[in-house]
């Protein structure tokens, strides 16, 4: 395999091409391309260029797109956002992530590249875009299924080399997954119940979304034929040892089944917890390994626009804004990946552009075992490939932050146990601490922050759990029933969210930001500068994304 890496060059304006990328077939490519692509350059210097025309010319727009949005927010050297994503953890050796960029929150450390904000749609009001657009059209819009069709456009192209993921009647989850996740098709997709991510991942912020898991069929079998309580336990134990727990509570299991002694009672009798083991069980042969997952790992995440019904109730739609693909391809000990890190910072030093290994219809390489794909709606609606460009971004979140659990976010967040099996469903959750915290999640952050979303903008976030001198109502924020109350929309913002969304999909402006903001950003930079206040010492924060689900139960 021939790897294209993106980068390297870019200080000339030029994306690198050459022989290896004609060897893929690139379907973004085709998509994005308009018939007047490869003519000869219709813009000259000081034009409005658009999104799809760097695309077209294969011109990098933005270098640093790793980089994202929310690093750019004003702090005024108090409200910090930062903390969710740069972490260290010198207490923990045996942590596989040794990134440990807690220094980096509030600090504003880019290249020289990197001081100017190249997310401009953030700096867009939408309120005159929208204006126009009656809410019927909006909501057939986002109850279309775009994913099977999708999925079957890939079955039928012969010159597709990427990965293909049907799940049956994933647009309607209810009729996808039985009551403890997994996938009523037979395709080995479990999904789970998990904290949204502060705070993008909240759907007042504009998006609803998923995520399922699918472990290697070795974890699904035993003498080769598929068993449940095989891939229960083996689900059950990447939880455990990605926690770094020593047991943990499961849905009802037979030991018999699986031909071993899982709890430690020197009997094999049905079960509802499983202790720490030393390997997988069934057909695997995989050791555990402390925080990390074992290869062959697959996580499929959705972004989904915001479902609304009559009575204004918040859902996910069907209509997916992106579909988001990643696969452990190699299994890194902690050993090496201390070297992986130590190599980014070494280049940091050096003063190198971010690198992305781009793999063709394959996605991206992030150079820490993981393959990373993603599709994203066209003009028309239709899911299409991700542009390596556009790919780029993902490696802001998936590469080297300090706060993720071997390059992932949800599954760490997850419901802890037997309760986190299932379709997720913000109802069910309450808003419990973080690890070693004692005040619910959101609560904290919503403080640390000083808004409902990173950048302050959120008004009805604002208005509905803020007092009026700006702090947060902490009483109030501690009476909401559960998750949903806290963190969905009014019906009229998940509309106008939905319809600022559709404009970006329609202008396919994605590499200049895809949140679905309504109106200019007023706490965000535009160029940073030395007249950035630095965050002060006593707002920054130690932090783990992992939760006390036991606080739940109190």
């Amino acid at each position: 395999m021939k790897y294209q890496v993106i980068g390297l060059a870019v200080l000339t304006g030029l994306a690198l091409t050459g022989c290896e990328e004609s060897q893929h077939h690139n379907q973004a490519a085709e998509l994005i391309a308009s018939p007047s692509a490869h003519k000869a350059a219709p813009y000259k210097p000081g034009d409005d260029i658009p999104a799809t025309a760097y695309m077209e010319h294969d011109e990098v727009y933005n270098p640093e797109s790793v980089i994202p949005p929310q690093c750019y927010t004003k702090t005024d050297g108090v409200n910090n956002p930062c903390y969710a994503c740069h972490q260290s953890y010198q207490q923990e050796p045996e942590r596989p992530n040794a990134m440990r960029d807690g220094n980096l929150q509030g600090v504003y450390e880019f290249s020289d590249l990197g001081l100017k904000n190249h997310w401009k749609n953030l700096f867009v009001d939408r309120t005159d875009l929208i204006a126009g657009m009656p809410d019927k059209e909006i909501i057939d819009w986002i109850n279309q299924d775009n994913y099977t069709p999708f999925i079957e456009k890939l079955k039928q192209d012969k010159q597709w080399r990427g990965e293909i993921t049907p799940l049956e009647n994933l647009a309607y989850p209810e009729k996808a997954f039985d009551e403890m996740g997994f996938a009523k098709d037979g395709s080995g997709w479990v999904a789970f119940n998990y904290k949204p991510f502060p705070s993008t991942f909240w759907p007042t912020n504009g998006s609803t979304g998923d995520v399922m898991i699918r472990l290697p069929e070795a974890f699904r079998s035993k003498g080769g034929v598929y068993n449940q309580d095989v891939y229960l336990a083996n689900l059950s134990l990447v939880e455990l040892t990605l926690k770094g727990l020593d047991k943990i509570s499961t849905p009802t299991i037979s030991e018999q089944r699986i031909g071993q002694d899982l709890n430690g009672d020197n009997q094999l009798t049905k079960i509802s917890e499983v202790s720490r083991q030393s390997h997988y069980v069934g057909d695997a042969t995989d050791a555990l390994a402390h925080m990390l997952y074992p290869q062959e790992t697959e996580f499929l995440h959705t972004v989904r626009y915001i479902g609304v019904d009559e009575h204004g109730g918040i859902y996910n739609a069907p209509r997916m804004k992106e579909v988001r693909y990643m696969k452990k391809h190699r299994f890194k000990t902690r050993q090496s990946l201390n070297s992986s890190y130590h190599r980014e910072e070494k280049e940091k030093e050096f003063g190198n552009l971010p690198q992305t290994l781009y793999l063709g219809d394959q996605g991206i390489n992030n150079t820490f075992g993981w393959t990373i794909n993603g599709y994203i709606e066209d003009k028309q609606g239709n899911l299409r490939p991700q542009h390596k460009q556009e790919l780029a971004f993902c490696n802001g979140c998936h590469k080297t932050i300090g706060s993720t659990y071997d390059q992932t976010f949800s599954f760490a967040r997850k419901v802890e146990g037997a309760r986190g099996w299932g379709y997720i469903n913000l109802k069910e959750m309450k808003d419990v601490p973080n690890k070693g915290e004692t005040l619910g999640e959101f609560l904290t952050y919503m403080n640390r922050v000083g808004g409902g979303d990173e950048f302050r903008q959120n008004r009805e976030m604002l208005q509905k759990w803020f007092k009026a001198d700006g702090t947060v109502d902490k009483e109030k924020v501690e009476s909401a029933d559960s998750l949903y109350e806290l963190i969905t929309p009014s019906k009229e913002r998940a509309l106008a969210l939905n319809k600022a969304y559709k404009t970006i999909v329609e202008e396919q402006s994605y590499l200049f930001g895809r949140d679905a903001t309504l109106v200019e950003a007023s706490n965000v930079l535009q160029q940073v500068d030395d007249s950035q206040a630095p965050l002060k010492k006593e707002n920054q924060h130690q932090w783990d994304m992992q939760l006390d689900w036991v606080s739940s139960d109190r």
